[in-house]
């Protein structure tokens, strides 16, 4: 018998080990495969521990169907695609002879450009922890969003930054991406000046960069998100960008400025051009919009 359980350990495993998968991206996974195990677990049909063979087309569709009452349909399609790819590494390892969820329709995400900043709403909002406030965390805060927006690296990435990644003499960091890839992001001017100020006054030389509470652990996603949202409110902007709306700014920010796209898939990280190419869209989203307003010949009357 193969029990789920057991295979969808030795997935997370397949997934740290072999496909190096950054820490967040193998706990997505094994959270979808998870709740697809609980919701197959709670059906008569396959028992505590379902067996790998009995699953079917059907046992995948039905789980697909329960999410609609409370997931948004871009949560349902990457839980169909984690089943997908669980699947698929089963079938390699000769442990299934097929994939039920293969055929099985994905969800029809709605299609959004995202939220990107204007120079000054991220001025505003990277420059609204001040250093002489009495929040105790203010330096840290300050750093923390001024790294962000000066680099575009994503909110994993900055988490994860040990002291030892960061060169500050020569404006640079090495940053662990998606996939274990390794690449070399750079600090900005103010970036670089907020972060000395918080060494400084930290007065460490080891460990990681961002430190939470009590200092004594690594600073976590959520309560990057949480600052941001307390900064946001401060700055006294209209948007309510998330972390990865400063990456989104960064990149717009340097190709309004002129930046060639190659330059900037370089920066991100991104192993396709394409990718990159989304904030081109958005720019010129941006001009449609002004032409729209500016123009005699385009104004709605």
């Amino acid at each position: 018998m193969n029990g789920l359980k057991r295979l969808i350990e030795d997935f997370g495993s397949y997934l740290s080990v072999e496909r190096n998968s950054s820490p967040n991206t193998r706990m997505g996974y094994l959270r979808d495969l998870e709740q697809f195990r609980s919701f197959l677990a709670e059906n008569g049909r396959f028992g505590d521990d379902p067996d790998i063979s009995l699953i079917d087309k059907a046992a995948v569709v039905s789980f697909v169907y329960s999410l609609y009452v409370s997931r948004k349909k871009v949560s349902i399609a990457r839980k169909l695609s984690s089943i997908r790819s669980f699947f698929r590494y089963l079938i390699r390892k000769g442990l299934a002879s097929r994939n039920p969820a293969e055929n099985v329709p994905t969800p029809k995400t709605e299609k959004y450009l995202p939220t990107v900043l204007t120079v000054e709403e991220a001025s505003a909002l990277v420059e609204s922890p001040v250093t002489e406030d009495v929040k105790k965390t203010a330096r840290r805060d300050l750093a923390v969003l001024e790294l962000l927006y000066s680099s575009g690296i994503r909110l994993s990435e900055l988490t994860w930054l040990d002291l030892d990644d960061i060169d500050l003499d020569a404006g640079t960091m090495r940053v662990l991406g998606k996939g274990g890839k390794e690449r070399i992001a750079y600090i900005g001017s103010k970036a670089r000046e907020a972060l000395l100020a918080y060494l400084d006054e930290r007065g460490v030389e080891k460990g990681p960069l961002f430190t939470g509470k009590g200092r004594s652990g690594r600073l976590s996603q959520r309560t990057v998100e949480r600052l941001l949202k307390l900064y946001v409110l401060r700055s006294g902007i209209m948007n309510d960008p998330t972390p990865h709306s400063l990456r989104h700014s960064f990149a717009t920010h340097l190709l309004d400025a002129g930046a060639d796209l190659r330059s900037i898939q370089e920066m991100l990280g991104h192993s396709k051009l394409s990718t990159t190419q989304r904030y081109t869209k958005v720019g010129m989203a941006a001009l449609m919009e002004a032409y729209d307003k500016a123009h005699p010949r385009a104004r709605k009357t």
